[in-house]
């Protein structure tokens, strides 16, 4: 096996973490696997995977050559996608982390039309609202959906969404309409632990944005749920356009405090570095940026 063949082997065992798992998936024994890493480990003078009857962990001497073999790896494919550069039928694997409610509504039907578009691209669709480290687990990009970034993220503006403040007919019937934000503090809400337990709401008061205590009994990891236990008359919730816009339409909720707005919600995609980008992640992003809206 040539050098690059070995660190795309030790890569892909890497990041599933499974001998088994990499064999299944290049229909060869396991054996086979498990002896070209031990053959490449041999070539290097050291141990890169500590092997256990149940798992596999990487070393220290692992960690540190994946993060190489990764930057070499995508140099190599730069080199050799540069060449076709546009013109280039986007092929290759792509490991994208999405938010679980967004993920599913929005994007995961472009995510499957992306994919029947390209037949050589395969795509692998992890759904979850924890913050991912991207270079760490092999991420080729990430969808976030957040209000502000770090100066050291690299990222693309793809849209945006709107946060709501609603809350059911019969919980405003029962304990009142807010007029104002500062009267949530007499309510019950529905807090959003990602952002903590009992968090300040921001609101955009007298032109500019304030922020302003709430009281949580319920808090939940998912606005889903939120929107549901809003709807069911258990008290007040903030949530984006695109999780609470059908219970809106339906009657379920009615939006309150709407003459005072809440900043909108950046959505980006989020990239590994600056390092080069694959030409498929790019045209994904384009894509994805098309249809989003900026």
């Amino acid at each position: 096996m040539d050098r690059f063949s070995a660190m795309r082997l030790f890569v892909r065992v890497a990041e599933l973490g499974s001998f088994s798992g990499v064999a299944l998936q290049m229909g060869v024994a396991r054996s086979v696997v498990t002896r070209q890493v031990a053959a490449l480990e041999a070539h290097l003078g050291t141990k890169l995977i500590a092997r256990s009857t149940r798992s596999l962990a990487l070393t220290s001497a692992g960690t540190t050559y994946l993060e190489k073999c990764r930057v070499i790896l995508n140099l190599v494919e730069s080199a050799e996608t540069d060449i076709a550069h546009e013109r280039m039928t986007p092929r290759g694997n792509l490991r994208i982390s999405l938010p679980l409610s967004f993920g599913i509504k929005r994007i995961a039907p472009l995510l499957l039309r992306f994919a029947e578009r390209y037949p050589e691209v395969g795509l692998d669709m992890d759904y979850s609202d924890r913050r991912v480290s991207l270079i760490e687990e092999g991420f080729d990009l990430s969808i976030r959906i957040t209000r502000s970034l770090a100066a050291n993220e690299v990222a693309r503006k793809l849209g945006s969404a709107r946060l709501m403040v609603v809350a059911a007919p019969d919980y405003l019937s029962r304990h009142g309409r807010p007029r104002h934000p500062t009267d949530l503090l007499n309510h019950e809400c529905l807090g959003y632990t990602i952002g903590g337990a009992n968090a300040p709401w921001p609101f955009i008061i007298d032109g500019h944005v304030q922020s302003v205590a709430v009281r949580s009994r319920l808090n939940g990891n998912n606005g889903e749920v939120l929107v549901e236990a809003a709807a069911q008359g258990l008290g007040i919730t903030c949530q984006p356009d695109f999780i609470i816009g059908g219970a809106v339409e339906s009657g379920r909720l009615e939006e309150i405090l709407a003459d005072f707005p809440i900043p909108e919600l950046g959505i980006y995609a989020m990239l590994p570095g600056n390092r080069h980008i694959p030409h498929r992640v790019r045209v994904l992003m384009d894509e994805l940026q098309d249809k989003l809206g900026v």
